[in-house]
């Protein structure tokens, strides 16, 4: 084994390449080395890699990883994770009165966009810390788990004809949560009794762990369809097909379910058999709408106006609003006659400064919709009560609204 020469590490060069797959290479016993690079928010391959190992102390790899050096592990699989565990330590090092004095100081926008920024290059340096795998997606490290079951998940059947890859360790330990979360499930209460209630999320699919939002779909009026006809409905961006499993459990017999991520439609297709509704639910990869009309539209799009840095983020944030223009632009020519959009909307952007309520309301009126009723709930999770949060005080005062909209 080659030591790493920390003070003057081998760099890496990438040169563009005609197959798609990106390429990371690195120098190692004086020879090029190459593999494939793989990254789901789509960061590219770092240009200086450095080999790293057991000898390597946190201090030395968190100084690299914040000049953008990476750190290709070459020791002890549970180690890397230590030293995982000790770069977010020195990452947080920030005193939390600190953290709440700026955040008292400046408006709640700018906190909130210096939180993103602060979030963003957190994950660039821990994203520094990386993972060699074979062709099958095993790991050449000692004490390294058996994790090609969750890769296959994420990143397909293996090929040797791809060769060798190398990850983030950060990435690895998202790709096997979502394993475990996708293999245990979550209960949904709307849904019934256990076990016959679980949402299984599929990896890059938003899993549903916020209640109130499903709570309030499960409860709402459900419109009735002209002429004693059966109720139709749309969900729009289905993700794990949550809210279509909700609404078939209530006794609507005909849902159109879009999305255009087919990981989503994947996700949702094995969860809607899974419970047994299958046979209620279409499934179609669409932006937005499906063709025809529907008494019941209902969408829950992402509540944050901003650019999501990773495909998942794309269930939090909108950057634009796009989907929530798309939406109310769309709907009524989406309504049946006496039809319903059902629309799932957190507050929290209007307490950020991202959007105000005055503006979502005058695009209901340019779209020719008016509010029939608003039905609201406040949010139980973790971060809604965390004072150590730098938007704690916008999220203690977050609600949740289920916007029940009607043609003008």
């Amino acid at each position: 084994m080659t030591k790493p020469m920390l003070n003057s590490p081998p760099l890496a060069t990438t040169t563009p390449v005609t197959n798609p797959a990106p390429v990371i290479r690195w120098l190692e016993t004086d020879q090029e080395c190459s593999a494939r690079w793989r990254s789901e928010r789509g960061a590219a391959p770092p240009k200086r890699v450095v080999l790293a190992d057991d000898t390597l102390t946190a201090d030395i790899a968190y100084r690299l990883a914040c000049e953008g050096t990476a750190l290709l592990w070459r020791g002890d699989f549970q180690n890397a994770k230590q030293l995982l565990q000790a770069l977010a330590r020195r990452a947080d090092q920030v005193p939390t009165r600190k953290r709440k004095k700026t955040a008292q100081e400046i408006p709640l926008v700018d906190a909130f966009h210096l939180h993103r920024l602060a979030q963003s290059q957190r994950a660039r340096m821990l994203g520094m810390l990386l993972i060699p795998f074979n062709a099958d997606y095993s790991i050449p490290l000692r004490r390294a788990p058996d994790v090609k079951s969750a890769c296959t998940e994420a990143w397909g059947p293996a090929n040797e004809a791809n060769g060798a890859s190398v990850a983030s360790l950060r990435e690895l330990l998202g790709i096997t949560s979502a394993h475990e979360w996708r293999r245990k499930g979550v209960e949904i209460a709307a849904l019934g009794e256990a076990p016959a209630n679980r949402i299984h999320p599929h990896y890059g699919v938003f899993s549903p762990v916020r209640g109130e939002y499903i709570h309030l779909v499960a409860t709402a009026h459900l419109p009735k369809s002209p002429s004693g006809q059966a109720v139709v409905a749309f969900d729009i961006g289905t993700g794990t097909g949550v809210l279509s499993a909700v609404l078939a459990r209530r006794g609507v017999n005909r849902i159109v379910a879009t999305d255009q991520d087919p990981r989503a439609l994947a996700c949702a297709r094995d969860n809607l058999a899974r419970l047994n509704v299958a046979d209620k639910v279409q499934l179609v990869q669409t932006d937005l709408f499906p063709e025809g009309q529907a008494s019941l539209v209902v969408c829950n799009p992402p509540w944050l106006p901003a650019r999501p840095s990773s495909p998942i983020e794309r269930a939090v944030y909108d950057e634009g609003g796009r989907m929530l223009a798309g939406f109310l632009k769309g709907l009524t020519a989406h309504l049946a006659p006496k039809g319903e959009g059902w629309l799932i909307l957190s507050n929290l952007a209007e307490h950020l400064g991202l959007r105000t309520r005055a503006e979502l309301l005058d695009a209901f009126e340019r779209n020719g919709l008016r509010v029939v009723s608003r039905i609201d709930a406040k949010p139980q999770h973790p971060k809604a009560s965390d004072a150590s949060d730098p938007l704690a005080d916008a999220r203690s005062r977050e609600v949740t609204s289920l916007w029940r909209l009607a043609a003008v």
